[in-house]
């Protein structure tokens, strides 16, 4: 199967947000196509905005599962960014 990227950005102010469905959010990863993920972290070190690389059949099937996410359905992004990615090393 063919990787894709998500690449999510919080919206400013929404950290509240993100904790308050983090749980949620961990547990959807874990029960589904996930290869890697991880939080991005502002100067300060808190949580601002995801990558993910999913490992599905095509962008429509990434598109789907950014959809479903808890963290969407919470409206915590101001954007998401879904790419084919190839991996090289790892």
């Amino acid at each position: 199967m063919p990787f894709f990227a998500v690449v999510c950005h919080d919206k400013p102010g929404h950290l509240e947000v993100r904790k308050a469905n983090r749980d949620a959010h961990v547990a959807y990863l874990k029960a589904t196509s996930v290869a890697q993920a991880g939080p991005f972290l502002d100067a300060h070190g808190d949580m601002c905005g995801s990558l993910l690389i999913l490992d599905v059949h095509d962008m429509a099937a990434a598109e789907d599962w950014a959809a479903n996410d808890p963290y969407a359905k919470a409206d915590l992004f101001e954007s998401v960014t879904i790419k084919a990615w190839n991996r090289v090393i790892g």
